[in-house]
Order: structure tokens, then sequence, then C-alpha cells
């Protein structure tokens, strides 16, 4: 009687096993379990000047080992005088800024004039944080409006909402913050403003394997918008 019962609890217990041909191309986890996340990364940063903000990033989206894209656009244009810096799912991202051009866009039409930088960086927080379980997001959000003027917002995975002079974000971000701290201060020129965003995503990218490509930046004031690149065999920084 107890052999018996040990044998119905081993069969019980024991899951069968899929067949796998020889040379089969697939990870097993493909095949026996759930697949695998595959991770992504990227730098992202933002810093205040006297007049405006300076948005950079790298171009490099990653699928693991894979780069799905090396001249990728990671600063997205969400009005006339706002920005927004993306890290995390490329999908998840894009998603919510197309939510909030389109309910910033309905809310200036109302306003008559140029939405705050603020309400913009609190529709992000809103739609992130709600969806907090299903989104992997990190947002940095700048940008001028006439009330507070240039505006660095940072809104990290889990939705939280917070306002700093200067900020980097993504997988390269934990291999610069020492150089942030060494190199930023406050009342800095927009030239010295904009050479301290290239080479501290020069630097993260010449470390961290996930980001990579070009730099790209925005520089955003009262009067105007200016985009700029800076190529890949043009980096202040390199390995």
């Amino acid at each position: 009687m107890m052999g018996l019962q040990g044998v119905g609890f081993n069969e019980q217990e024991a899951s069968p096993a899929k067949y796998v041909e020889p040379g089969c191309p697939y990870r097993a986890d493909d095949i026996m379990s759930a697949e695998q996340a595959v991770s992504t990364g990227t730098t992202i940063m933002a810093v205040e000047f006297d007049g405006g903000v300076i948005l950079g990033a790298d171009s490099r989206t990653s699928t693991g080992d894979y780069v799905a894209n090396r001249a990728s656009r990671k600063v997205s244009k969400v009005h006339d005088r706002i920005f927004v810096c993306r890290s995390g799912s490329a999908a998840d991202t894009q998603a919510l800024t197309g939510f909030v051009l389109n309910y910033l866009g309905q809310h200036a039409v109302e306003l008559g004039k140029l939405p705050t930088v603020n309400t913009a960086a609190n529709l992000f927080k809103m739609m992130a944080y709600n969806n907090k379980d299903r989104l992997m997001a990190g947002l940095i959000v700048g940008g001028w409006d006439e009330k507070k003027g240039g505006q660095v917002y940072v809104i990290p995975l889990g939705g939280a909402l917070l306002r700093q002079p200067v900020v980097c974000g993504g997988s390269g971000s934990r291999y610069v913050s020492a150089l942030i701290d060494e190199k930023y201060r406050p009342g800095m020129t927009k030239a010295e403003c904009l050479d301290f965003v290239r080479n501290t995503i020069a630097h993260a990218m010449a470390i961290d394997g996930s980001s990579g490509g070009v730099i790209r930046t925005v520089v955003v004031t009262k009067d105007n918008v200016e985009e700029s690149m800076v190529e890949g065999n043009k980096l202040p920084y390199g390995p």
C-alpha cells in the first residue's frame, strides 16, 4: 500500500517535459515556461539654467543584447515649449506621450495661451501613477512657461513627481551620478549647461552597454527651441 501511494504521489508531482529538437534555436524558457523579460536601457538628462532648460539623451534602443534602433529620438515634443525625455519601455512611454500631447493640446485651446510645464508634468504623473503596475516608464519633463520660466520635473518608475534643477535617468544614470555632483553648480550659463549635458551623457554612453549612438539635445527658452545632435564619432568623451 505504501508503495502504491508513493508511486501515485510522484506521478502527480512530476510535470511532463516538452520535446525539444536537437539544435533548437529557442531558449529553454521559450518552450518550458514563460519567456523572460527583455532588459532595456538608456541615458536621459535635463538641467535648468537662467532663461530655460536643456534636455538631452542618447539614441540607442536596446532589447537585451540586441540594438533595435541606433538613432532613435528619446526627447519628444509635447507642446511648443514643453518636451519629455523617455526611458524604460519605448511602447509605454510613446503611448503616454501621445495621450498627454492630446490632452495638453485641448487644454491649451481652452486657455487660449501656452500651457504650463507643471500641468504637463502632472498629466504624465497622473497616468504613470494610475497605471504603475502595468507600465515601465521613467520620464523627465522640461520646458518654459511665463509663470515659472524654465523647469525640470522627474517622474521615476511608480509615478512620483519631483522638481529638480538637474536630473539624469535611465540605466546610464547610475554611472554618472558622482560626475553630476562634481560638475553641476547653480547659475551656469546656457553654453556651460549644454557642454555639461553632452559630457555627462557621453561618459554614460562610454560605460553603459545599453546607451550609445548619438547625443540629441533640445534647448528650450522663451524665444525659441534649438535642437542639435553630436554624432557618435564626435562625442566629447569616448571609451
